[in-house]
């Protein structure tokens, strides 16, 4: 199991095996993994850039790109695995420009949600958070925020919200107490919704 700090950070490195190279969040790691083996996808090869990126969208490109020049020449085709993530249309053009297939729809919770019911439930109240989100609260929240040292900014950053959505993938007690706190420390209401992997099985699967 790779650690969800090293994801969060550092990614992971493709292993250079393989005809489809997937490169993707590390937010990811774990389930395009799960999926990888369950249903013996044995020609994906999985490079993740670090999750954090998920903080600061308008990088993911330029990172994205990098990775490809450095690598994609070695492999039949590439698949970009991540949605938009905030990059206000500028991952679709990229791969766009490239010939490259990416994931359908606006980021990470629509997929696994499902994106014809995320789309029909329009919850612009709701804060979600996946398995990997739910772990990693404090190093994508919490400090990034500045809600450990000024909690009295929870109001201005999270006012408008009235709940925490866990989109779980995994049936996990223990992580739903994490989401619950990720709920409670931000004073919201929580929902639990078990997704599963949602729509990222099917994209990998066509991959």
């Amino acid at each position: 199991m790779i650690p969800d700090a090293v994801l969060t950070r550092d990614g992971l490195p493709a292993a250079g095996t393989g005809r489809v190279l997937v490169v993707a969040c590390g937010a990811l790691a774990h389930e395009i993994l799960a999926i990888r083996v369950a249903n013996r996808l044995h020609h994906l090869d999985l490079h993740c850039l670090p999750a954090i990126l998920h903080n600061h969208p308008e990088r993911i490109v330029p990172a994205l790109a990098e990775a490809l020049d450095g690598r994609a020449d070695g492999y039949d085709r590439v698949f970009v695995a991540y949605a938009d993530c905030g990059t206000g249309g500028g991952l679709a053009r990229f791969c766009a420009e490239r010939g490259i297939e990416m994931i359908a729809g606006p980021h990470c919770y629509a997929f696994f949600d499902g994106l014809d019911r995320f789309a029909a439930r329009d919850e612009i109240d709701a804060f979600y958070l996946t398995d990997f989100l739910a772990r990693q609260f404090d190093a994508f929240v919490i400090r990034p925020l500045g809600l450990d040292r000024h909690p009295e900014l929870r109001e201005m950053y999270f006012g408008h919200y009235t709940k925490v959505v866990h989109l779980a993938q995994t049936d996990d007690p223990a992580l739903a107490e994490k989401a619950r706190a990720a709920a409670d420390a931000l004073g919201l209401a929580f929902e639990r919704r078990a997704t599963g992997y949602g729509d990222l099985t099917a994209a990998l699967t066509r991959a």
